[in-house]
């Protein structure tokens, strides 16, 4: 009797632990090792900055505000003439505008009139708001007591003094910077170069809209995924389509990538069946730091080098495809754009429903975060949680992380969660007896 030798199983995406995978942790600190960030600038006018990354510390030359001013309408006087016990009468030396500053003095009795944002006049340091004020005659107003020395003034340079930093470089310019660098007078700004980053996906079951699907054939989702999140970073995106599961094509399109691109992405083909080539390709035309991650979903991911652009091969199955993209490729690309660390909130809440999970990977599980009537935000999985049910994703607003350690969590737990960005919560249900107005 011929005894049939047993099979050696090698380690697989079912697999809990496997020894030569990579933690999340130990994954995203090579990763962010390997990456020297962009120096290439440009000088850019004002409008056309938003978003973009700054390539240089900016000096305040000048005060703002420029000179110490009203906060309020109101009246205009020396602090140690305000009343005291009860309200008093003031002469109206004149009227001081935004526009117009009041040129006179404020002599002992007297207040100027004075608008939000004009100088204060010579003589006065504090504003009485008109709410607190009664005009009594034409030249002449009743000011309540109560009030207080130096209120209601800005001074000089209060927001940003002259020869102060205002923006750091490396900092991604938002609408408030915009505001800012004009209350300074600067017209145009030096900010870096953005990312180009190329991506297409591999297979040749992968069909593009608008074709009919054959036998085994399926529409290429990832591309569209992938394109909706690099979307809302700052890059020159490279759509290359979809390449076969040749590794001539593979060649050619990873070839072509490289010297266009900072960073190349694929999806699919980093497994080990018989027609997974990226990997192979990589290895032979430029250099693979890791590809396997101790994660769920998206085990296979592999990361190099292809000459001097960075690679990543994520999965091919749809949700690992986004966790990967979000929990790798994201913060790559921020580090490569701007070489600060780029890490997402992560906050705490209370689990609604048990969660099975067994130690040995990081599992990246959806789920939908909530805020409850009282106040307390609270978190449930979105169903199913397959690699492959996109729908996961789209339902859920954050992922709920569960670590290497977590042995699964119990109705009541608080556990971590990583919102999405942009980020909206879902609202529990309103209190019984509240209108839309209570």
């Amino acid at each position: 009797m011929n005894l049939i030798p047993p099979i050696k199983a090698a380690p697989s995406c079912a697999d809990d632990t496997d020894p030569t995978s990579l933690t999340v942790f130990q994954a995203r600190s090579s990763i962010l090792d390997t990456i020297t960030p962009i120096s290439d600038r440009q000088r850019l006018f004002l409008r056309d900055a938003l978003g973009r990354v700054i390539a240089e510390e900016i000096i305040s030359p000048l005060n703002v505000p420029g000179h110490t001013n009203s906060a309020m309408d109101g009246y205009a006087l020396a602090g140690d003439e305000l009343p005291e016990a009860a309200s008093q009468e003031y002469r109206i030396a004149g009227t001081a505008y935004a526009g117009a500053p009041y040129e006179g003095g404020c002599a002992s009795g007297e207040c100027v009139r004075i608008m939000t944002g004009a100088p204060m006049p010579t003589g006065t340091d504090t504003v009485v708001m008109q709410e607190h004020a009664r005009v009594v005659g034409e030249e002449r107003v009743l000011l309540s007591p109560g009030q207080k020395k130096g209120r209601n003034v800005r001074q000089a340079g209060e927001d940003i003094p002259e020869g102060g930093r205002v923006l750091e470089r490396g900092r991604q310019l938002t609408a408030a910077d915009l505001g800012i660098l004009s209350s300074l007078g600067i017209g145009e700004v030096a900010v870096y170069r953005r990312p180009r980053v190329a991506f297409f996906s591999t297979g040749d079951e992968l069909r593009s809209i608008g074709e009919p699907l054959g036998k085994g054939e399926v529409y290429d989702s990832n591309r569209y995924s992938l394109y909706g999140m690099l979307k809302r970073l700052d890059l020159e995106i490279l759509d290359l389509g979809v390449v076969r599961d040749k590794p001539e094509a593979l060649r050619e399109a990873f070839a072509s990538a490289a010297g266009m691109a900072d960073l190349v992405i694929t999806s699919g083909g980093v497994s080990v069946g018989e027609a997974d080539y990226v990997k192979a390709t990589l290895e032979e035309l430029g250099r693979i730091r890791f590809w396997k991650i101790a994660m769920k979903p998206g085990r296979p991911l592999a990361y190099g080098n292809l000459g001097k652009a960075l690679f990543f091969g994520l999965p091919g199955n749809p949700v690992a495809v986004m966790v990967t993209f979000l929990q790798f490729v994201e913060p790559a690309i921020r580090y490569l754009a701007t070489g600060r660390v780029w890490k997402p909130l992560v906050i705490r809440a209370r689990a609604l429903t048990s969660m099975r999970k067994r130690p040995g990977r990081f599992e990246f599980q959806r789920g939908i975060l909530s805020l409850s009537a009282d106040g307390e935000l609270s978190v449930t999985d979105t169903g199913k949680q397959g690699s492959g049910i996109l729908t996961s994703m789209s339902r859920a607003n954050c992922f709920i992380l569960l670590d290497e350690q977590n042995a699964g969590v119990s109705e009541g737990d608080l556990v971590d969660v990583q919102p999405f960005e942009p980020f909206t919560l879902r609202e529990g249900p309103r209190a019984e007896g509240r209108g839309p107005r209570d």
